[in-house]
């Protein structure tokens, strides 16, 4: 079924949710309300008599205990961060940024929501939401301490970057915004688990009526993965609840200056299926009403909630930074007087709620808690420094293994097929294997209006290459994407980690950018900075390359060494049907994240076909191919290089010179084996490739070669690649920019007579 008749459905289920079905009051109305309270204010924040009237009629009134709760865990917040600053300035820490000011709003979210049922993608000043979910201060002071024992990270992120398994809190990174696509992601987990049967009992941990929190700054609402996140929450009414918290500032920057208007509840109004609401962030009662009713609104499945709430920010950015630099000492004072834990102190005695003997001795038993936690957190051990390499890459599945190599007992049948006719087969077989494989992307559906299905041919991506994907596993499992590379990477991300598996589409390496940051900050690095807490196992299919005749600048790249860089991630990258079918497979088996590059050159080569290998064929990663045996000299290849070398080979035999070709397949690992035992040899080694000869991916074989083999060479390791520029348009401009069969052939000559 596809998204859209799956709206239409839940649209008309629900009477079409007209849109005063969002405000607050008519929210509020789904569940009876405890008599209400009388807030006190500071004479500052008080609001007209009429206004502060209807105010009080909205409010419920939570319970004595719930609002000495409420305190304890806002002054327990606060009190853990001044620890941590003094411990800071004992050198005994090594950073700090705090929560201050933003308590109430947060202790409020964290009563409305269940942890270890719902999931959490909250951002560095979430301290006090944490608190009230279940961490500890001894499990917050081991972050900062960096100790082994530490639930957030093990000792490898900073502090305030939570995450927490058990909480269901997923690992936090410090690039500001990241979260937003990922949180998006895991709800659109629990919206495909309701669609697709036989996923409910392949996905552990989901409930129909889960809710995703996650939370901003200000600051963050200026990043474009804001907006697209929003774009899908709304468009596919997912149950996430969107947190900004508004302290007027992003570092030094103001909001006046971030945001156009000053205010961005004004502009997010127009976004459908969006209920909306702004609180004072700093009064935990109202923050508490606002709280209840988005998550409320989530957990119905009405759509997304968006709540704005204005708070503080007492103490600097972090302290590395030092506010009194740019903001007036006026408007920090004003600031202090609206100090939530001051404020909500104030309300609870003049409400007769507790006494000033009752709040201090609060004060003094989480002052000692604060201080044996820390003490206990400070001589609590380190990892070990032989663990740095541990879970960069999954350590209970490992595609390198021959548990993934059936190359050996292939049987072929059929008629040969191109590399996009196995590539597609493959995805089929799997797919029907796997129901948690999901596979988006921009055009990759047959037709997302699926009332139109059956009167078109479909698209099934521009390559053709997902074709009836859509027709045979339905609209919940392979449907197009808006046309945004980040969002496509982040869904992902989010769904991976709920245990889904995602097998994405980028429509052209050229376009990959944007995702880039997704893929080099949070996909390969979400298992290592949580300590194999949390994996996001996604392939990422994308056409790569050029020898296009017209593919021009934007349709030609092949910077493959700004990947391979990146630990965490395997690199992919067939020359063949055969191998792109055995390694696609292996991608999708793994458990690890997996960028499958497919020359977009060779798709449909006629030289490159095969028969049909079986459903269970795979290649492991890091095992090369010797394509041509050989004596007098080696060429390490790999993608449209490896059919050029052997023009250039056979060429080079009509002179009596012996070339022996290794496609290595998989460009991260590569198969390091496979080259010294090539070398060794022929002692004579051309590294061929398509990225740009300067700083590209056969720089570091080279250098490899020349540090770990130089005894065994009788000539220097020669590179053949593409002229340090970008590919034109003009048929004769990208012949002479990328790498041709006579410029292979001319390096071998040259180094044969060296």
């Amino acid at each position: 079924m596809s998204d859209t008749k799956v709206l239409r459905l839940v649209k008309k289920s629900e009477g079409g949710l007209p849109e005063k079905a969002f405000d607050a009051k008519t929210v509020a109305k789904a569940e009876p309300r405890p008599a209400p309270i009388t807030v006190i204010r500071p004479p500052q924040l008080r609001k007209p008599p009429k206004a502060r009237k209807q105010k009080e009629r909205e409010l419920p009134r939570p319970s004595r205990e719930e609002m000495l709760q409420m305190f304890r865990m806002m002054y327990l917040s606060r009190r853990l961060d001044d620890k941590e600053i003094q411990l800071k300035g004992q050198n005994r820490i090594f950073f700090q940024i705090s929560g201050a000011g933003h308590e109430a709003i947060l202790v409020a979210a964290g009563m409305c929501l269940r942890p270890g049922y719902d999931w959490f993608y909250p951002y560095y000043r979430d301290r006090a939401l944490c608190l009230q979910l279940g961490m500890t201060p001894l499990e917050m002071f081991l972050e900062g301490v960096g100790a082994e024992a530490d639930p957030n990270s093990h000792g490898r992120q900073m502090p305030s970057h939570w995450g927490h398994k058990k909480l269901n809190i997923v690992s936090q990174s410090s690039p500001t915004g990241t979260q937003l696509l990922q949180a998006v992601g895991c709800a659109e987990a629990t919206y495909r688990i309701k669609l697709v049967k036989e996923l409910k009992r392949r996905i552990k941990h989901f409930h129909n009526d889960e809710v995703v929190y996650v939370s901003l700054g200000d600051g963050t609402t200026s990043e474009g993965e804001f907006w697209e996140a929003l774009n899908t929450a709304c468009n596919l009414r997912l149950p996430v609840v969107f947190l900004v918290e508004d302290n007027g500032y992003a570092i030094s920057v103001p909001v006046e200056v971030q945001t156009a208007g000053g205010d961005i509840s004004k502009l997010v109004s127009g976004f459908p299926n969006l209920y909306r609401q702004r609180c004072d962030g700093t009064d935990p009662i109202e923050s508490l009403a606002v709280m209840r009713r988005a998550v409320d609104n989530c957990r119905k499945n009405r759509g997304p909630s968006f709540v704005h709430a204005k708070v503080i920010r007492p103490y600097s950015h972090s302290l590395s930074d030092d506010e009194k630099l740019y903001r007036a000492e006026g408007e920090r004072v004003a600031d202090a007087e609206r100090d939530p834990i001051k404020r909500f102190g104030s309300l609870l005695v003049q409400e007769g709620i507790a006494g000033q003997d009752e709040l201090q001795q609060f004060k003094d038993e989480i002052d000692r808690e604060v201080n044996e936690a820390a003490d206990a957190a400070l001589a609590s051990p380190q990892p070990a420094a032989d663990t740095v390499m541990n879970f960069i890459y999954s350590p209970a599945v490992d595609p390198t293994s021959g548990e993934f190599d059936t190359e050996d007992q292939v049987e072929l049948s059929g008629n040969p097929g191109t590399m996009v006719d196995l590539i597609n087969r493959c995805l089929h077989t799997e797919m029907k294997r796997d129901p948690r494989i999901v596979v988006f992307g921009e055009d990759v559906a047959d037709c997302s209006r699926e009332t139109s299905l059956e009167q078109v041919k479909g698209k099934g991506g521009v390559f053709k290459v997902t074709a009836n994907l859509q027709r045979e596993f339905g609209g919940a499992r392979v449907y197009n994407s808006p046309l945004a590379e980040a969002n496509i990477v982040g869904r992902a991300i989010g769904l991976a980690t709920r245990g889904l598996k995602p097998v994405v589409e980028v429509q052209f390496f050229d376009y990959i950018w944007p995702a880039f940051h997704q893929i080099r900050n949070e996909l390969a690095l979400m298992r290592w900075r949580s300590g194999n807490e949390f994996s996001s196992p996604v392939v990422m299919r994308v056409p790569v390359g050029g020898y296009l005749k017209g593919g021009a600048v934007y349709h030609s790249q092949s910077g493959v060494s700004l990947f391979t860089q990146i630990p965490g991630l395997r690199v992919v990258y067939p020359s063949n049907a055969l191998d792109a079918n055995g390694l696609l497979r292996t991608s999708i088996r793994c458990d690890d994240p997996v960028l499958f590059l497919e020359h977009k050159h060779l798709y449909r080569q006629a030289y490159n076909k095969s028969q049909y290998p079986g459903d269970d064929f795979m290649i492991p990663f890091g095992k090369a191919k010797t394509v041509r045996e050989g004596n007098d000299l080696s060429i390490i290849t790999y993608g449209a290089l490896v059919q050029r070398s052997v023009v250039a080979a056979k060429e080079a035999e009509k002179q009596g010179i012996s070339v022996e070709i290794i496609d290595l397949r998989s460009l991260s690992p590569y198969d390091w084996n496979a080259i010294v035992e090539s070398v060794k040899k022929t002692s004579r080694v051309i590294v061929a490739h398509e990225d740009s000869l300067s700083w590209g991916y056969g720089a570091e074989i080279a250098a490899r070669i020349a540090n770990e083999l130089f005894e065994y060479l009788d000539a220097p390791v020669r590179r053949v690649a593409a002229l340090d520029t970008f590919v034109a348009y003009a048929p004769v401009l990208e012949d002479a920019i990328l790498p041709q069969s006579p410029d292979v052939l001319k390096a071998i000559l040259e180094l044969r007579n060296y």
